[in-house]
């Protein structure tokens, strides 16, 4: 009779520390507390226990520590890039501290929000909160109860990573006056937006500063279909440069320009934000930087740092982007295009959204 195969035994926190030559203690700190050792000691210990397949026991963990070693990311639409992004670089950067990360998509509601926030609160340590639709009082009652850090809500008082985008869009600007445009639009979010109204000042103070009139579009919720449904309102205010919001609007525009047998840049000039998709579009889209997965790690590292603290000092990341420019921009027109009643016929229907406007973005 063959006898089975012993069974290895499993790893103990004892094993991990000798073979990384660390204290026990130092062990169960990388897991729990990593934020009290260097980076070079969690780096060689979690490195050790993943080699051995030692696992913590997350529920004595608990019991000793106080924490249950999750953090969770609250997102207003995951299958947004920007969010997508962002969400990698929370969860590599929790992952390589000792933490698991939660996910939550508020589906674009204050709402659906606010119930995340209270029903995960029970099975984790803290959350990032990113671009919340919250009002702010909300936002506060929260963080009252669990460690918040918010992304792109500029609240003082609350730790926060902001993603400062006004510089690539003035700079955006500057390119298109250098270009011969003379009506721009920027086409953002709803005005309770803080990354729009950021972009949307920008815009407006360097399109002031070269002497161009620029018109302000609000399409509610960001989406391609809703820069796509705004193209005739921007031939109709004679504009022949946009900046979107961010790269999905941008891509929008263009095919809604395309659709209208009109080309980018040749006949019309288009801006984006966050350059996640830029690259891949046709032309390639000239858009602002907004380095969103680097945003969500600095988030995660604001809110393990401010474990070590019970009262942390509000601190503020800013994160600046930058202007790269592609093909979608390029000289003015002659003359505007016009939404011409032939160009009209040709555009398809399309199905007007039902899903009402966030009360904030990204």
């Amino acid at each position: 009779m063959i006898k089975p195969p012993k069974a290895k035994p499993t790893p103990t926190i004892r094993l991990v520390a000798r073979v990384a030559g660390v204290s026990q203690a130092t062990v169960s700190r990388a897991f729990s507390q990593p934020e009290l050792l260097t980076p070079a000691t969690v780096e060689k210990v979690l490195g050790t226990a993943q080699r051995l397949g030692y696992v913590p026991n997350q529920v004595a963990r608990a019991l000793s520590t106080g924490r249950a070693g999750n953090i969770a990311l609250i997102l207003p639409d995951v299958a947004n890039p920007f969010f997508s992004a962002l969400m990698r670089g929370a969860q590599a950067q929790a992952y390589k501290r000792g933490y698991a990360t939660f996910l939550g998509d508020s589906d674009e509601t204050a709402q659906l929000e606010d119930v995340l926030l209270s029903k995960l609160a029970a099975q984790v340590d803290g959350f990032v909160l990113a671009s919340p639709r919250l009002d702010e009082h909300l936002i506060r009652k929260h963080t009252a109860r669990k460690p918040v850090v918010v992304i792109n809500r500029d609240l003082q008082g609350i730790r926060r990573v902001l993603v400062d985008t006004s510089a690539g869009f003035a700079a955006a600007v500057d390119l298109l006056a250098g270009f011969g445009h003379r009506v721009i639009a920027y086409v953002g979010a709803p005005r309770s937006s803080w990354s729009s109204q950021q972009r949307a000042r920008a815009v407006a103070a360097a399109g002031s500063a070269h002497g161009l009139s620029v018109v302000e579009i609000d399409v509610g919720r960001p989406s391609h279909e809703s820069g796509r449904d705004c193209v005739t309102r921007l031939l109709e205010a004679g504009v022949t440069a946009a900046l979107a919001v961010d790269d999905v609007v941008a891509q929008g525009i263009m095919a809604g320009m395309g659709e209208l047998g009109l080309s980018v840049p040749g006949d019309f000039s288009v801006v984006g934000c966050d350059d996640i998709i830029a690259a891949t579009t046709y032309p390639p889209l000239t858009s602002v930087t907004a380095r969103c997965a680097l945003a969500g790690a600095n988030a995660v590292d604001l809110l393990l740092d401010g474990f070590a603290n019970p009262t942390p000092k509000a601190d503020s990341h800013v994160i600046t982007g930058e202007l790269i420019v592609r093909n979608s921009t390029g000289p003015a027109p002659t003359r505007p295009p016009a939404p011409t009643p032939a160009r009209r016929a040709r555009r398809r229907p399309v199905a007007k959204s039902t899903v009402s406007d966030p009360s904030s973005r990204k």
